[in-house]
């Protein structure tokens, strides 16, 4: 598939590293032109070092922006795709930070840069880019391609990530809602959760045998894959596929369900005695139990 993105523009944000860097080499290779947005920050989105993602953006012949934590800079973002290629055909929304801890120690102004970066700057940069890529639609420039990254934390939950999860849940939503609204236009918008080895990963303090096995195993996966995918979903082949979440662990992908109705319950007295015994026995088999993330997916990996 080498060249069936030749003339294609993508935006990448968080592109500098990880796994955002391997889906904009994926991209590359394909034949897009880059934007990499990354200002470079630590996990917890602090101390920026910009020369570590200006320095990727080079080796990919890429333009470097900054970050998209603001509206601002968002749309700048997007402009210097205009600017510097004419157009844009393809947002990746990849950039995320960590700042974990328990609901009882957590402080509100972490869990707020957390959303400020893993979901309000998605929303930042799909507002900018939406406009833009349904005009292009409409001239005859092909059907935009947009993917959020998201992670099965948002969709299973994982011990002291409130914030994290809250985002990625959140992103979730965001990606539904893109999708309905862009698909007039021909858009399409997908969600992608990665498992691959990045300094995300090795921070993983495994709060029981389960995680420690995950964490030994996500170790063992290469960025390459989640790249491979993402960047299927950017080409023309999958144009009809719109509206959904898929996971990459390796050599294996993914698509999970979405949250619908599994039981029901009609209840004509919310005071009968005989309430929780007709909740319980509509809902046997089907309450959803707290298995984190880790532990659903510590199984060996195709690599």
């Amino acid at each position: 598939m080498a060249g069936d993105l030749d003339d294609k523009v993508a935006l990448v944000t968080g592109g500098g590293r990880g796994i955002g860097r391997a889906i904009a080499g994926a991209l590359a290779r394909r034949g897009a032109r880059l934007v990499i947005a990354d200002s470079g920050v630590a996990m917890d989105g602090r101390e920026d070092d910009p020369d570590v993602a200006a320095a990727a953006a080079a080796e990919l012949g890429a333009a470097y922006a900054a970050g998209i934590d603001s509206p601002q800079g968002a749309a700048d973002a997007v402009a210097l795709a205009v600017e510097r290629f004419g157009g844009l055909d393809i947002v990746v929304n990849n950039a995320a930070i960590l700042r974990d801890a328990f609901i009882f120690k957590g402080r509100p102004e972490d869990f707020d840069a957390v959303l400020r970066t893993n979901l309000s700057g998605p929303y930042y940069v799909l507002a900018a880019a939406a406009p833009l890529l349904r005009d292009q639609a409409k001239a005859g420039r092909g059907g935009g391609r947009i993917v959020n990254m998201i992670s099965t934390a948002g969709l299973y939950g994982n011990f002291g990530q409130a914030a994290y999860a809250s985002s990625k849940a959140g992103l979730v939503g965001l990606t539904r809602v893109v999708a309905m609204d862009m698909a007039r236009s021909g858009v399409t918008c997908n969600a992608v959760a990665p498992f691959a080895a990045t300094r995300v990963t090795e921070s993983i303090v495994p709060a029981n045998e389960a995680q420690a096995v995950y964490k030994k195993r996500a170790l063992s996966i290469d960025a390459s894959h989640v790249g491979a995918f993402v960047a299927y979903l950017c080409g023309g082949a999958a144009h009809d596929i719109t509206g959904q979440v898929f996971a990459v662990r390796g050599r294996r992908v993914f698509l999970f369900s979405q949250s619908r109705p599994v039981a029901e319950l009609a209840v004509e007295d919310w005071n009968a005695d005989d309430f929780d015994v007709r909740l319980r026995t509509a809902c046997a088999g089907r309450f959803t139990d707290l298995s984190t993330d880790l532990e659903a997916f510590s199984g060996a990996p195709l690599t």
